[in-house]
Parts: structure tokens; sequence; C-alpha cells
């Protein structure tokens, strides 16, 4: 059974993602499922030792930046978007 997600990624590396997995003819969504199933095999240490590691780096324009959010932090961007 297909569970629906909703992810935040940089605009320029989704645009890459989609443009890759139609250049293979899957949908994101199933490149995504792909790229999920190994990496919680736990067959893995650590992040560097994930098989997509490479793939990430080739897609993604620069190094990765992870940003933390919290409810908090999330509703008072937006109340102070929203005046």
């Amino acid at each position: 059974m297909d569970t629906k997600l909703t992810l935040n990624f940089d605009s320029a590396v989704i645009e890459k993602a989609k443009a890759y997995a139609e250049s293979r003819g899957i949908s994101l969504s199933r490149l995504t499922e792909y790229l999920y199933r190994p990496v919680t095999s736990d067959n893995y240490i650590s992040i560097d030792d994930f098989p997509i590691a490479d793939w990430v780096n080739r897609v993604a324009e620069g190094e990765a930046v992870y940003k933390r959010r919290n409810r908090k932090s999330t509703k008072d961007k937006y109340y102070s978007t929203h005046k």
C-alpha cells in the first residue's frame, strides 16, 4: 500500500532529480522509494556508507545543508509573514 508523504527539498535538486527519474522512465516517487530501501535496511554504520551518497552529490549543487526546524520556529515564521 502506498502512503503519501510531504518532503521539502531545494528546488534545484528536485528539478535535477525529476529529470534523472524521467530519463530512466520512473516517477520521482519511485526513485525516492528505491533510494530509501537500502538506507532503511540497517546495513550501514554511517550516512557516508549509503550507496546513494555519490548520486546525491552528483545531483545536488554544492554540499547539502541540513536545516532542523521545530514547531515553535515554524509557527513564529508563519505568523511573522502573515501579519
